[in-house]
C-alpha cells in the first residue's frame, strides 16, 4: 500500500503542510512537531516521492558536480568539500567524471539537466562556455571551478595557475638549476596551459635558464611514467637538471620511472616538483614538493557561490562573483639544493 503525506498528517495529528515543513523547512517546526512527524513517518514506512516534489518544485535537491578525473585526490578532496557545504543546506552533490572526455562532459551535462539538478559545478574541459550559457538560460545555475571565467559571466572559484607555476619554476631556480622540463598535457586542459604560462615567465627572469616542455595525454602516474622513462634513455648530459609536473600524479610517475634503475639520484641529479600536493606527495618515498591548492575549501566556497546564484541570478542587479585562491609552495625532499 502506498502511503501518502495526508496519511503521515492525519497519524501524527499535523496539517499536510506542517508534514512538508518538516521534510523541507525543518527550522521553521518546533522540535516536539518534529518528533511526533518523524514517528509517524517511521511507523507507516512512508518515503517521499522525490521525483513528483521536483516536478512541482522546478529542481530536485540535488547538485551537479563535473571534475576532470575522479582518479585525482584533488578533485576528491574538493567533491569532499563541496559535499560537505552542500549537505549544511539538505542538498546532495551527484558527481560525473568527465575523464578529460569532451563526450562524457557533454553526457552528464545533459543528464544533469534531466535531473533538474538545483545547480551546476563543472571544472570544464575546453572551452565548454557556450553549452553552460545554453544551460543556464534553461534555468540551472552554474559555477566555474578549480577555472577563472574568462568573459566573467559566470561565478567561479579557483587558484592562480599562472602564480603557481611561476612558484614552482621559481624555486627549482632558486636551488641552482637552470635546465628546466615542463611535463604536461593536453592543452585543452587550462590549468596546465596556465602552470605552463608561469613557468615560462619564471625562466625568462633568469638569465640561462631553459624550459622544455615534454607533453602529456593526460595528467596521470602512467603518462608520468613515459616520461621518466623517456628521461632515462637520454645521456646524462641531455637530461634536464630539474621538472616541473603539472600535477602530483605525473609528479609521482616520473619518480617513479627515475628510481627504477637507481641511475638517477633525486634530487641530486634531477630535482622533482609536482603540483596540487595530494595526501601522498607527502608519503612517497622522496617526499615530493608541490604546489599546494586548498581543495576542499575550493569544493566549499563553490556550493556557497552556487547557493547565492540560485538565489539572486534572475535580478537585474546581480553579479557574478569570482574567487581566486593564491598557492603556496611545499617543500620537501625531491628539491632540496646541492
Amino acid at each position: 500500500m502506498n502511503v501518502s503525506v495526508r496519511d503521515v498528517a492525519a497519524l501524527a495529528g499535523v496539517s499536510v503542510g506542517t508534514v512538508s515543513n518538516v521534510m523541507n523547512r525543518p527550522d521553521k517546526v518546533s522540535p516536539e512537531t518534529v518528533t511526533r512527524v518523524q514517528a509517524a513517518i517511521d511507523q507507516l514506512g512512508f518515503v517521499r516521492n522525490d521525483a513528483a516534489r521536483q516536478l512541482r518544485a522546478g529542481r530536485s535537491r540535488s547538485i551537479g558536480l563535473v571534475v576532470l578525473d575522479v582518479r585525482n585526490p584533488f578533485f576528491t578532496d574538493l567533491a569532499r568539500g563541496a559535499e560537505d557545504r552542500a549537505a549544511h543546506d539538505g542538498f546532495a552533490v551527484l558527481l560525473g567524471n568527465s575523464d578529460e572526455s569532451h563526450a562524457r562532459e557533454a553526457a552528464y551535462l545533459d543528464l544533469f539537466e534531466e535531473q533538474r539538478v538545483h545547480g551546476l559545478l563543472i571544472t570544464p574541459l575546453g572551452d565548454a562556455i557556450p553549452r553552460l550559457e545554453r544551460l543556464r538560460e534553461r534555468g540551472t545555475p552554474t559555477v566555474l571551478v578549480d577555472r577563472q571565467a574568462e568573459n566573467r559571466d559566470f561565478s567561479s572559484v579557483a587558484v592562480d595557475d599562472v602564480a603557481g607555476g611561476h612558484l614552482a619554476v621559481e624555486h627549482l631556480l632558486a636551488t641552482g638549476r637552470r635546465r628546466i622540463a615542463f611535463v604536461g598535457g593536453p592543452d585543452s586542459i587550462r590549468q596546465v596551459v596556465d602552470r605552463l604560462s608561469g613557468a615560462r615567465r619564471a625562466v625568462a627572469e633568469v638569465e640561462g635558464a631553459t624550459l622544455e616542455v615534454l607533453d602529456t595525454r593526460a595528467l596521470t602516474v602512467d603518462q608520468g611514467r613515459d616520461v621518466g622513462r623517456e628521461i632515462l634513455d637520454r645521456s646524462p648530459a641531455d637530461r634536464p637538471e630539474a621538472i616541473f609536473a603539472a600535477n602530483d600524479l605525473l609528479a609521482v610517475g616520473v619518480m617513479q620511472a627515475l628510481m627504477m634503475l637507481a641511475t638517477v639520484r633525486i634530487p641530486e641529479d634531477i630535482a622533482l616538483i609536482g603540483y596540487d600536493d595530494i595526501a601522498f606527495a607527502a608519503a612517497a618515498v622522496i617526499p615530493l614538493s608541490s604546489i599546494r591548492q586548498p581543495s576542499a575549501l575550493i569544493g566549499h566556497t563553490a556550493v556557497d557561490l552556487l547557493m547565492r546564484e540560485a538565489e539572486g541570478a534572475d535580478g537585474a542587479d546581480f553579479e557574478h562573483e569570482h574567487v581566486v585562491f593564491q598557492p603556496e609552495l611545499v617543500v620537501r625532499a625531491s628539491t632540496a639544493s646541492d
